[in-house]
């Protein structure tokens, strides 16, 4: 019982994490888009696990939104899932491309 009990969690856990690479890299997708803040926030944490915290900053030319959240279960175990997805502002691509044009 107690290995059926353990494959169960870690299969809950494998699920939450997928669940967190969803939401960075659809909160990204956003971000990059040049959706508002709130909203970016909101597609994020509308594929993140429950009660997941999700921030979005802007460095430069790329957008980097990370989603942590706790694992399934009783709460008390020793380590979150976190995952980040970075793209490039699609506001930047244009200019960047132009750039590379001129000389």
């Amino acid at each position: 019982m107690l290995v059926v009990t353990t494959l169960v969690w870690v299969l809950l856990v494998v699920l939450a994490q997928i669940q967190c690479v969803d939401a960075a890299r659809a909160g990204a997708r956003a971000a990059a888009r040049q959706d508002p803040d709130g909203a970016v926030t909101r597609v994020t944490r509308d594929v993140a696990p429950h009660g997941a915290k999700v921030s979005v900053t802007r460095r430069g030319d790329h957008v980097h939104v990370v989603v942590v959240a706790d694992p399934p279960g009783l709460g008390v175990l020793p380590f979150q899932l976190r995952e980040e997805a970075v793209t490039e502002a699609e506001d930047t691509l244009g200019t960047r491309a132009q750039r590379g044009t001129e000389t």
